[in-house]
């Protein structure tokens, strides 16, 4: 079920309902019923959705298994075995619907230049939505249960929902069990400011969701479709858009899981703090998809290692973390160029980031250091929407050819009459573009007060008249200026 569709539009207010009536012990209940029903709406074949519930309860009681397995037992090798199964099948099922057909690629295409012949059939099988994320949240339950981190959950019916709680079970935020669980045994009641909060933060979403990425889709799908009848200004323009694009998709879906969240009383967590106002790419992922960066860090920077080790150790540490992270998005190399692309930038930022840091604190004037944190903020954007590229283009040669032809032509870039026919090759009106590029500043905007007072705390001290006019203009324009006939999915649902 998608969160910008009218069949969201119509559960989420009789889930809302019913869970304010029931009775606070059947609660949970009605919340797993929710997201049961919820994930089997994804798709349009009924069978496929039940196999595929089913797929999602056995992994769940991998999980809780393992988790009062250990909690059960003194023994530190009974843990390990407990924690190593469960991880192994809950990786094991992640790699035969994700992973199976990519392997066996890549080891045909090796074995083909060996001129060894390899006839492993490929899998037909169906990647259900959202596997990379629920696995995720699984594997943190076992691993913090092992390490005393969190408590085993003894209720199966709680745990169950934990695991597949509606509003963020097909795209993050990934929670861990000891900022969510405990929730679903408190008592909430309705709240008139929660109601609130939680309406603005899904209409905020929707606006950026519908308004914003779907809007600015269409241009970067005509580039990105067909990148070799564009060169210079469109590819560029294209690549600048994709890069609000994403962030206007993945934020808005973690606006509205937030806020349907909230109305029932739950707290989940950040996922975006203003990633693109980053002054550096360790900063940009510590405010980008905060969830999944703050797993990886935990779950694999830190075993291996971490920088507590020999600085060569350090730098294969950082660098294969965000390559596997780069992966961890899809079963495709360029996701890995990707997340090799960030680990590069991460271990440059290892040497070059002190003399940085050094180079801002001597600078005497707040001009200058206002100039100098404007040029990281410029200097981030930029290699972090080069670095999309590989993670939007079709294949590897479609990034390749985007790469070396992003400035073709940059010498003609202030002449009006040939930047007019380049546009027109977009297949973009001049006022279908201005709306673009508007609503991006829009984003921007809010972003830049969000980040000094908040929005919507500064809202609030404004008389009510000019409150409900910013609500019902974000309304109008979700209702009018949404282009609902070329709809597009959330980006990560394919994750």
């Amino acid at each position: 079920m998608l969160f910008n569709s009218l069949h969201y539009l119509i559960f989420l207010p009789i889930v809302m309902g019913l869970y304010y009536l029931f009775p606070h012990r059947w609660r949970w209940l009605l919340l797993l019923v929710a997201s049961y029903y919820f994930y089997m709406c994804w798709s349009a074949d009924y069978a496929v959705k039940v196999e595929y519930a089913l797929l999602l309860l056995v992994s769940t009681s991998v999980a809780y298994a393992a988790g009062l397995g250990i909690a059960r037992t003194d023994d530190p090798r009974r843990k390990r075995i407990f924690l190593w199964s469960s991880i192994s099948v809950l990786l094991g099922i992640l790699f035969t619907f994700k992973y199976y057909n990519f392997v066996n690629d890549s080891l045909r295409s090796a074995l083909a230049a060996l001129e060894i012949p390899f006839a492993i059939p490929y899998s037909s099988l169906l990647l259900p939505i959202g596997i990379s994320f629920y696995t995720f949240q699984k594997i943190s339950c076992v691993v913090d249960v092992y390490h005393g981190q969190a408590k085993a959950e003894k209720h199966f019916g709680i745990f169950a929902v934990y695991s597949r709680f509606f509003p963020q079970l097909v795209a993050g935020p990934i929670e861990r069990p000891r900022h969510l669980l405990h929730q679903f045994y408190e008592r909430h009641e309705f709240s008139y400011e929660n109601a609130i909060a939680g309406l603005k933060q899904i209409l905020w979403g929707v606006f950026k969701k519908v308004v914003v990425a779907d809007r600015v889709a269409i241009l970067v799908q005509v580039v990105y479709a067909d990148p070799r009848s564009h060169a210079g200004l469109p590819l560029l323009v294209a690549t600048i858009f994709y890069a609000f694009q994403i962030y206007c998709d993945f934020s808005g879906y973690t606006d509205i899981a937030l806020g349907s969240a909230r109305l029932i009383g739950f707290d989940l967590m950040a996922n975006f703090r203003q990633p693109y106002f980053s002054k550096s790419i360790p900063e940009f992922w510590r405010r980008w998809h905060i969830s999944l960066s703050t797993w990886f860090k935990d779950y694999l920077y830190i075993p291996l290692g971490g920088n507590r080790v020999v600085k060569w150790r350090w730098y294969y540490n950082l660098f294969i973390t965000f390559f596997i992270s780069g992966l961890w998005h899809g079963a495709n190399w360029k996701w890995g160029v990707w997340g090799a692309l960030h680990g590069g930038y991460m271990v440059l930022d290892s040497f070059f980031g002190s003399g940085r840091d050094w180079l801002r604190g001597n600078l005497k004037t707040l001009f200058a250091q206002t100039a100098f944190d404007g040029f990281n903020i410029a200097l981030t954007f930029a290699l972090v929407t080069v670095a999309w590229i590989p993670f939007r283009a079709a294949n590897q040669a479609d990034a390749w050819y985007i790469f070396t032809h992003l400035f073709a032509g940059a010498s003609h870039w202030l002449n009006l009459g040939t930047m007019a026919i380049q546009f027109r090759g977009l297949g973009l009106n001049s006022t279908e573009f201005l709306l673009a590029v508007i609503f991006i500043a829009v984003v921007v905007v809010y972003d830049v007060i969000d980040s000094r007072a908040g929005v919507w705390e500064s809202l609030r001290a404004r008389p009510m008249p000019v409150r409900w006019a910013v609500y019902y203009a974000l309304l109008i324009l979700v209702l009018f200026f949404g282009p609902y006939n070329q709809a597009q999915n959330f980006i990560y649902f394919q994750f």
